[in-house]
């Protein structure tokens, strides 16, 4: 450091100053430690203003120098005690920046203001989300694990936890509506897309919920009050085990970031799951026009209905769709369409940049519906028909065929081995492969195939099926999209599967260790903040790295005590080295005091 001498028209201008390397422009540049003011004003207060700074910034170089190292002592032959742990992550620090970007503190000092409490709702919310991310686990283990973290967690009880839940799922809908609003400060949140898909997740327990419920069927609570349907029920589970499960439906932007959920008994169809939440979103987040887009198991007459009606007239203001459809389960005009040729062949890039053949036709066609309508006075909904403007799109794709015939004939073996061992299976083990033995049975009791038929393989069904290997369609409501779009729009649905995967894998949401209605909501918002604070972090950092590698460098960059106040970093890698550019903040650094770390962590 050095004292520098400013000529500026009210006169000479003292400051302090040094020199250092910016890493992010590449090159030396010089920035103003210290202030000090005019030296003709300084002359008053100082008989040589110029020779006593010239000293005083030799002796911050000096001071800067001596904190910048220290001298400690090794005892080598110091012992621990039983449970000594002396590493923490530091990690979590970049995920608690975006956190507090978001305000979420703001928020529960907003929803807890006035509320006599012992614990801090935004502490428990911090503990869960970032353990979430980084250190997974059951309630209980989330609270004997906080150590894990630099930033002591320790003012809670288990029994705050469990409390701390409650408030949580009393405000989780308002909480969406916070966080996506302030992220809008972070990135660009484009509502115009939206995508949405469902899952489930299962729960370690061998009964599902039973509801008490009215003379009408409506679910009520032990004092005869209305109540929402118990969460865990028996439903198709995505790996066909057999435990109850509950069904989350996820809403995220054109960008992959998300947006909301909602949860639902796991017996319950996600077809008529998708309107309550656009419901919500339209009326909480951003009346705008949407592009919904979904697979093909949410492509529904009423679906369609309910978005675009019928699609009649030039300029359709009502939201729009991109759904998937299923070659295989279409009508015969469809199908006759599809295998009759007239496509065309142009050169378009795939995901990762290389050029391929996207051999395509589409047409407008009048899709004729049958959809559910209410009248007034009847309590059961009519059909009625109704035929809508849609535009179809169908493409080959030589490597889905390839896929297709793999998973087929990988059916059919296991088929060929139901039809020669039937006491193998029951109906669960037999899902997929039943599908191709023709006079297969199952017992409604034990599930158990029954006995006494004669089991043959499906080749009519099976020759049916190869006709249509390799051939995808997807249908909309924009009629001036272009094909190419169309398939790129449709495209993105895979980033939603991939933050159903980061959920279940990364950050180990099932199976849900949880009983209460109110507690797996709330269990499922934190889970719904740690991939928030994820997909944030990669849009941060410019989409280079995926969520799995993004999460095991903050987990392995951790410290170890070394002295008293001393602590040591053990993990660098590029991606912390990005999030240090993106974040401007030091992170490189292998030795910290622990004021330094505190600094750092903001707490």
């Amino acid at each position: 450091m050095y004292l520098r001498q400013i000529n500026r028209p009210q006169g000479i201008y003292l400051a302090i100053q040094e020199s250092y390397y910016d890493r992010e422009k590449r090159q030396s540049r010089t920035r103003t430690v210290q202030s000090l003011g005019y030296l003709e004003k300084l002359k008053a207060q100082y008989d040589d203003p110029v020779a006593y700074f010239t000293q005083y910034a030799r002796e911050l170089t000096e001071k800067n120098k001596t904190e910048k190292s220290a001298d400690i002592a090794i005892d080598l032959k110091s012992t621990m005690e039983i449970g000594t742990n002396d590493v923490r992550n530091v990690g979590y620090g970049i995920l608690k920046s975006l956190y507090k970007d978001l305000e979420i503190d703001k928020f529960w000092n907003w929803k807890t203001r006035g509320r006599k409490m012992k614990f801090s709702t935004d502490q428990i919310t911090k503990l869960l989300t970032f353990s979430r991310a980084l250190n997974p686990g059951s309630k209980r283990y989330t609270l004997n694990s906080s150590d894990f973290f630099f930033e002591p967690f320790d003012d809670c009880s288990l029994d705050d936890i469990y409390h701390a839940l409650d408030i949580i799922a009393d405000n989780k809908d308002d909480l969406q509506k916070w966080v996506y609003e302030k992220s809008q400060k972070i990135c660009k949140r484009d509502m115009s897309v939206s995508y949405f898909d469902c899952t489930n997740y299962y729960f370690d327990i061998s009964r599902p919920d039973v509801d008490s419920t009215d003379d009408d069927g409506n679910p009520i609570d032990e004092n005869g009050n209305p109540t929402d349907a118990g969460y865990r029920k028996r439903g198709p589970e995505k790996n066909h085990r057999p435990d109850p499960i509950v069904e989350m439906g996820l809403l995220m932007d054109k960008n992959g970031i998300p947006m909301a959920f909602d949860l639902f008994p796991g017996n319950e169809s996600e077809k008529v799951h998708m309107r309550p939440i656009i419901n919500r979103v339209k009326n909480t987040f951003d009346d705008c026009r949407v592009i919904y887009v979904a697979d093909r198991g949410l492509n529904t007459s009423d679906n369609i209905y309910w978005l675009n009606g019928d699609n009649k007239g030039e300029n359709n203001t009502r939201d729009g769709y991109v759904y998937g459809q299923s070659v295989r389960g279409a009508d015969a005009e469809f199908k006759e369409w599809v295998l009759k040729g007239d496509y065309r062949n142009e050169k378009v890039l795939d995901d990762n940049g290389h050029e391929i053949t996207f051999r395509h036709k589409s047409r407008i066609f009048p899709k004729e519906l049958h959809v559910n309508v209410t009248k007034p006075g009847q309590k059961k909904n009519v059909k009625k028909k109704v035929v809508v403007d849609q535009k179809q799109l169908v493409y080959y794709s030589e490597k889905y065929a390839k896929k297709q015939k793999a998973d087929r004939e990988a059916m059919i073996s296991r088929a060929n081995d139901l039809i020669r061992h039937p006491k193998k299976y029951n109906r669960v083990t037999a899902r997929g492969s039943a599908s191709y033995v023709v006079n297969i049975a199952f017992d409604k009791k034990t599930g158990e195939i029954v006995e006494g038929r004669n089991l043959e393989l499906d080749i009519e069904k099976i020759r049916e099926e190869e006709k249509y290997d390799g051939y995808y369609s997807i249908v909309t409501s924009e009629l001036k999209m272009s094909d190419e779009e169309m398939r790129k729009v449709y495209r993105g649905l895979a980033r939603i599967e991939d933050s159903f995967k980061v959920t279940k894998t990364f950050f180990e949401s099932r199976p849900v260790f949880l009983r209460t209605n109110k507690h797996i909501d709330a269990h499922f918002t934190t889970c719904f903040l740690a991939l928030l604070l994820v997909r944030l972090l990669e849009t941060k950092l410019e989409g280079k790295y995926q969520a799995g590698r993004i999460l095991n460098s903050l987990k392995k960059y951790n410290c170890t005590k070394l002295h008293t106040n001393l602590w040591r970093f053990t993990y660098y890698d590029e991606v912390i080295d990005a999030c240090s550019r993106a974040f401007g903040i030091t992170l490189n650094l292998q030795n910290r005091r622990q004021q330094d770390i505190q600094r750092l962590l903001r707490y």
